[in-house]
């Protein structure tokens, strides 16, 4: 099994995201990574049923909706709603997960160790990102 570490150097490297959980509100991270992430010339799609646009850019009720080919997920979004998208990754056979803190419990964790995904958690992403 790969360390995080490792899975993190792969997914800064992947160039398609989806960040799960994007708002309109600028002081969330959902807003902040989703907008880092595109200043870093990623393409970043948007998921949150609350929103049609954010920005002008066109926000995703569910990763099903997208019709791309995605590399990595950005959740921002609680546990209970975390553990339901896991289906949509695998669904979209998306390999790559990374659990912003807050986003993940113990659930969450197997369930994406049984589905075989490469998960980075504890670390923030918006951080990584900083350094790239």
């Amino acid at each position: 099994m790969k360390s995080v570490d490792e899975v993190k150097v792969e997914m800064l490297k992947k160039k398609k995201w989806v960040v799960v959980g994007v708002t309109k509100d600028q002081d969330k991270f959902g807003y902040k990574i989703f907008k880092r992430l595109k200043n870093k010339g990623f393409t970043v799609y948007g998921v949150n049923p609350k929103y049609d646009e954010i920005d002008g850019e066109k926000i995703y009720k569910s990763i099903l909706e997208i019709d791309d080919d995605i590399d990595c997920v950005s959740m921002v979004v609680s546990p209970k709603v975390s553990i339901k998208v896991i289906d949509e990754i695998v669904k979209n056979n998306i390999n790559y997960v990374w659990f912003q803190p807050g986003a993940f419990d113990e659930e969450v964790l197997d369930k994406s160790k049984q589905n075989k995904l490469e998960i980075v958690y504890f670390d923030c992403v918006y951080v990584d990102l900083a350094k790239i």
